[in-house]
């Protein structure tokens, strides 16, 4: 399941809006932002997260990035340490895998860190190849699900065949193909 879209995520991260099958606009928030203000018909743009291909929704009237945010009562404290990034969370293990743990040096937490910054590190093209392969199928199903070849070039598309995917979206429109490879660069594996 996908991470949600957090404000700060939103702000770091870039966004391409289309008008049926025309690209628009694209840049950082405020940037996007600025430019649909300028379009008539900006109520019926659809705008993508480029790092996630997620359809998201922003109100145009929002100021820019550096506007102070609103003053709020104080946040009720959570587990954890927030100010070093730190949540706690709950997880669910059989006994064997709790007693493992315990015996780790440093206890639960340090071990769990390491094991997954090591899978992290193991299986980082791997999962830099599905992330994009999940964000452009993400793209593809809220703008082309009507296209024809759509079914076929998304079976391509987790199968790892580029020149079947490319073959299959050559007749879509340019700019929709244009964001189908920028979104998928990094799905295909090196092989």
């Amino acid at each position: 399941m996908p991470a949600p879209t957090t404000p700060t995520a939103l702000a770091s991260t870039t966004i391409t809006a289309f008008s049926g099958f025309q690209r628009v606009a694209g840049g950082t928030k405020t940037e996007v932002i600025a430019q649909l203000r300028r379009r008539p018909d900006a109520a019926s743009v659809l705008l993508f997260d480029d790092s996630t291909g997620a359809q998201i929704d922003l109100d145009l009237r929002e100021e820019t990035e550096s506007a102070e945010p609103e003053a709020h009562d104080e946040a009720p404290r959570t587990v954890g340490r927030p100010k070093l990034g730190v949540v706690a969370r709950e997880v669910t293990l059989l006994p064997r895998h709790w007693e493992w743990l315990g015996r780790q040096p440093g206890g639960a937490s340090v071990a769990l860190r390491r094991l997954v910054d090591d899978a992290r590190r193991v299986h980082a093209d791997r999962d830099t190849e599905r992330a994009a392969r999940e964000a452009t199928y993400r793209f593809m199903t809220a703008i082309a699900g009507d296209l024809p070849g759509f079914e076929e070039a998304t079976r391509a598309l987790f199968a790892g065949e580029r020149e079947r995917f490319d073959e299959l979206v050559a007749p879509w429109p340019e700019d929709i193909r244009a964001h189908l490879q920028k979104l998928s660069a990094a799905g295909w594996s090196a092989a």
